[in-house]
């Protein structure tokens, strides 16, 4: 808004004019202020070429509101800009105000944990070393040394792990924490292993700020400027209008619509295509808060860091006006939680192929995902504590007793086994069809919508997924039900009508002629 205003005050032309035999000083034509305002625009990286005239013209009607320009006469105040031949001129005050000074800050540099390095005060003499079960096999093996019937121990030297190394090994235990998480005996079903980006997972994990939210390495993915500054104005409200920001009416309604306008038209959600079904099945354990919680975080690790970071953004932006008392109403007829839901779920989660149930999937997801942000969009601790002591575990030099073929410090990660061709079509069937299946026993249980609309949306169930409704409603008559039919009250006979006396039937003559 202000830079723009300062482009506009200093690059546009003022001349001399003359309108109905009087002369005027320092003005200009409405249409020489879109042609100059609208060149600015294409010209400014925040805008870009892509801005039209008529939305140039809806600007300049703000500015005239706002007496950012006024006419030759001094008035102001409505939105009655043309791209005409009246005259309008720069009034002698500014409509800015100052900047309030921010106070500095250093950036903090977040480097990658060097696992080669152990930490100060400690050394490979103290390091605990978890009990082991041992049966009297394996404790006469054990302690027979000092006695010389077993050769002595022997250090076995690990070799060293790549970078490449350590981002398989956080992809591998990652996904098997979800597998675990989410009750599954194989990820096949609901997601692509292969799709999963190993550096993706340790850029969300490490690269990250104070608040938690992801830093880019690539700059050119980050949110445009303009974008962010609305997301902070209403996050804010009404601190922002301490900053350099106009106070017009609806002037909250105009930057809510422009941010639901720049997410409205991504290609692809934030929570990608090929990781639909795994969201989808955490909506099975929204019964068990805690474990959804858990797996959504795990789940939001897989993501690429550009669609992590503008989650957290978005949802915290969500979050924050949903529970924000002196935002003013954005919505005459829909409250504004339902509001944030509605108008953001299908750029968060939806399928590739349009389904009619997506957008009761994605809003209950996006609920949840409102309600409990700051846990879920937060690297999981245990998650990482395991892995990275895991990492050092294979880094560290060990001592490994004859007779004893496994380690004793940690226990090795659990991964995935073949299972047969009847384990994999259950477990397809149920992994698949659980969180489906408590969808629609939701939607017959909701008493706040109307029977038409209940029977709309359990239409489009049986459309899109008939195994999972032909199980809750095997016949008809389990399906008639859900909907009683209302026995019609016949109306009553009028007593008068009884009363009425008998007529006869007169037969009339028939005249030919």
């Amino acid at each position: 808004w202000n830079e723009i205003i300062e482009l506009f005050r200093a690059g546009m032309p003022l001349r001399k004019h003359r309108s109905r035999f009087k002369s005027y000083e320092r003005c200009f034509k409405a249409s020489e202020a879109v042609d100059c305002l609208h060149e600015l625009l294409g010209s400014n990286q925040n805008f870009g070429p892509e801005v039209t005239r008529d939305q140039t013209v809806k600007l300049l009607k703000k500015f005239l509101k706002n007496h950012v320009i006024e006419d030759i006469k001094g008035r102001w105040g409505k939105e009655d800009f043309e791209d005409d031949g009246h005259l309008y001129r720069f009034p002698p005050s500014s409509p800015l105000k100052s900047y309030p000074k921010k106070p500095s800050c250093g950036k903090e540099v977040i480097k990658f944990p060097d696992w080669n390095e152990s930490k100060a005060g400690t050394s490979q003499e103290h390091i605990p070393v978890k009990s082991v079960a041992m049966n009297s096999e394996m404790w006469y093996k054990r302690h027979s040394i000092a006695i010389g019937e077993v050769p002595a121990c022997k250090l076995v030297f690990r070799r060293e792990l790549t970078q490449t190394n350590i981002e398989e090994i956080w992809k591998s235990m990652t996904l098997s924490r979800l597998q675990k998480v989410l009750g599954l005996d194989s990820l096949d079903e609901v997601l692509d292993t292969k799709l999963v980006n190993s550096k993706h997972i340790v850029q969300n994990v490490y690269n990250v700020n104070k608040q938690g939210i992801v830093t880019l390495e690539d700059k050119s993915k980050e949110l445009p400027h303009w974008i962010l500054s609305a997301m902070k104005c209403l996050a804010n409200w009404p601190s922002c209008s301490d900053l350099k920001q106009p106070t017009y009416s609806g002037f909250e309604r105009d930057v809510f619509k422009t941010i639901v306008d720049y997410f409205g038209q991504m290609k692809e959600p934030l929570l990608a295509f090929h990781f639909f079904d795994i969201f989808v099945s955490v909506l099975g354990l929204l019964q068990k808060p805690s474990k959804a919680v858990e797996a959504l975080q795990i789940s939001c690790l897989l993501l690429p860091p550009e669609n992590r970071k503008r989650l957290q953004l978005l949802v915290r932006m969500m979050a924050r006006i949903s529970l924000n008392q002196d935002l003013p109403p954005l919505s005459e007829s829909v409250r504004t939680r339902t509001l944030m839901v509605q108008a953001f779920s299908r750029c968060i989660l939806c399928s590739k192929d349009e389904i009619d149930l997506d957008e009761l999937l994605a809003a209950k997801l996006v609920s949840f995902l409102m309600d409990n942000y700051q846990e879920i969009l937060s690297v999981p601790s245990a998650l990482k504590s395991s892995i990275e002591d895991h990492v050092v575990h294979l880094q560290r030099v060990q001592i490994k007793y004859a007779g004893a073929d496994s380690d004793a410090t940690l226990p090795p990660p659990s991964f995935c086994h073949q299972i047969s061709t009847d384990e994999f079509e259950y477990q397809r069937v149920t992994g698949s069809q659980e969180p489906l299946a408590a969808l629609l026993e939701e939607i017959v249980m909701n008493k706040e919508i109307s029977v038409k609309d209940k029977k709309k949306k359990l239409k489009q169930f049986q459309k899109s997924y008939p195994e999972v409704y032909r199980v809750r409603f095997p016949t008809p008559e389990t399906e008639a039900m859900l909907f009683p039919e209302k026995t019609k009250q016949k109306p009553p006979i009028l007593m008068w009508a009884l009363k009425k006396p008998f007529q006869p039937f007169h037969r009339t003559r028939s005249f030919r002629m």
